[in-house]
């Protein structure tokens, strides 16, 4: 079935837009799409709940006060176990494929060795999302036809900002599962503010991103275990006037994480998230012009 046909009463992402940007701004929730094409149920073995476990359920809701604020806010609607535009282009897993990979594919990554390559082959707690092999063409047409695109809006978005502004700032929103420890903590953060070890955005404003956040009353980690994906990386580019962070937050702050339901503490979180935003969007612009952290 051509993959247009997938998304019949829905785009596979979306721009929500403010009558007008009056901030520096740009959000992005590239992993809480909960559309998932019946094809694509089909072709796998997970049941319905199961394969939702990667899925940052509900971040683009929390996030939805950015457009009251002046910013725009893209969302995708496919899900993150059908495309994770938060990868390289062609980070492919061979085990995934019937046929062979082409030599410019990345099939050596830290990321697809994990099986969450572009075309993830697990979901959480390492539950195979394909029963056996599947076509090549499966992925290139899903990269060709909706993470390139996806990437083009994206890209257009931040040179516009930076053009109207002088520089861009994008937030990539996400989530972690609450039950994942780290450094020997008893419990996972609330937040984790990730920035590539202080190379995709000014130092001032990743130590902003963390007070405000601590200032709420919120247990904040920096950059571990999460420092930021592909999308953080590859478009945080200080120098170029182009700054960016990854926000994960705990589901178990919002969520049933076994059930994917919302709890009374949506929210209270996503008020909390309206009034750190608006702080962060009040910056002064000189918070943006000290140095990254790895330019020190």
């Amino acid at each position: 079935m051509p993959l247009r046909n997938e998304f019949p009463n829905l785009l596979p992402f979306e721009l929500l837009q403010p009558a007008e940007q009056r901030v520096p701004f740009v959000f992005n929730s590239p992993h809480s799409g909960a559309y998932y094409p019946a094809t694509f149920l089909a072709s796998s073995h997970l049941d319905t709940t199961t394969i939702r476990t990667s899925e940052d359920a509900f971040v683009d809701e929390l996030y939805l006060s950015s457009i009251l604020l002046g910013a725009p806010l893209l969302r995708a609607h496919f899900p993150r176990a059908y495309l994770d535009v938060n990868r390289q282009p062609y980070e492919l897993d061979q085990r995934m494929f019937e046929e062979k990979l082409p030599s410019y594919t990345n099939a050596h990554s830290v990321r697809v060795a994990a099986g969450l390559g572009t075309i993830p082959r697990i979901v959480s707690e390492g539950k195979t999302i394909y029963p056996g092999k599947i076509p090549l063409k499966v992925a290139f047409d899903r990269i060709e036809l909706l993470y390139k695109p996806y990437h083009h809006a994206l890209q257009k978005l931040l040179i516009q900002t930076r053009d109207k502004f002088g520089f861009a700032v994008l937030i990539d929103c996400h989530s972690m599962p609450s039950g994942m420890n780290f450094n020997d903590q008893p419990s996972r953060a609330d937040f984790i503010i990730g920035d590539r070890f202080g190379r995709s955005c000014s130092n001032a404003f990743a130590a902003e991103a963390i007070f405000k956040l601590q200032d709420l009353g919120f247990d904040v980690a920096y950059n571990k275990p999460y420092a930021g994906g592909y999308i953080t990386e590859n478009y945080g580019n200080p120098s170029q006037g182009f700054h960016a962070i990854q926000i994960e937050l705990n589901r178990a702050l919002y969520m049933d994480e076994s059930t994917i339901q919302k709890k009374a503490g949506f929210n209270i979180l996503q008020s909390d998230l309206y009034g750190y935003l608006a702080e962060l969007t009040s910056l002064p612009d000189s918070i943006f012009s000290s140095p990254p952290l790895a330019a020190e």
